[in-house]
C-alpha cells in the first residue's frame, strides 16, 4: 500500500510598497539614458549632431524611419 504524503507550502508574506528613496536614483538613470537614445535617433544628424560626419545618423537610420522621425 502506498502512502500518500504532502508538504507544507510556506506562507508567502506580502511585502510592502518599495521605497520611493530606493527606485528614484535608477529612475533618472532611466529617464536620461532614454533621453540620450531619443536624441541619437530624432535628432544627432546636421547642425543639431555632436559628431561629425554620419556615422551616428547611418547607424541608427532604420531606427528613425521605424519610430516615424523624418530623415531625408
Amino acid at each position: 500500500m502506498s502512502d500518500i504524503t504532502t508538504t507544507a507550502r510556506p506562507i508567502s508574506i506580502p511585502v510592502g510598497p518599495i521605497p520611493v528613496g530606493e527606485v528614484l536614483p535608477w529612475a533618472v538613470l532611466a529617464g536620461l539614458i532614454l533621453l540620450l537614445a531619443v536624441y541619437f535617433v530624432g535628432a544627432e544628424q546636421g547642425a543639431t549632431a555632436l559628431f561629425s560626419g554620419s556615422y551616428v545618423h547611418e547607424f541608427v537610420h532604420d531606427g528613425r524611419h521605424l519610430l516615424g522621425f523624418p530623415c531625408h
